[in-house]
């Protein structure tokens, strides 16, 4: 549900983006072409596993309020502000 209204979100702002979600378990394999890299707060204790396999590629958790609310605007923001560092 994320993903779509970050989709909505994106597509509502003329902002051309992929936006994917994966299993943890596929992170090695799908992230690597990644621009930034976010990850559920179920799963934010892989945090520093993830930043140690892919030091290049800006990588958080999300904020646990705006997954809970599915405050999807909120989550595409962060996610260009980290890809604009």
């Amino acid at each position: 549900m994320l993903v779509k209204k970050m989709r909505e979100a994106a597509a509502k702002n003329g902002v051309d983006v992929q936006i994917d979600a994966y299993p943890i378990s596929e992170i090695e394999e799908k992230a690597p072409d990644a621009a930034v890299i976010l990850l559920g707060p179920q799963v934010r204790f892989e945090l520093n596993r993830v930043k140690g396999l892919f030091p290049n590629i800006p990588v958080e958790s999300i904020n646990p309020q705006d997954y809970g609310l599915v405050r999807g605007e909120n989550v595409l923001n962060h996610a260009i502000e980290l890809a604009g560092k």
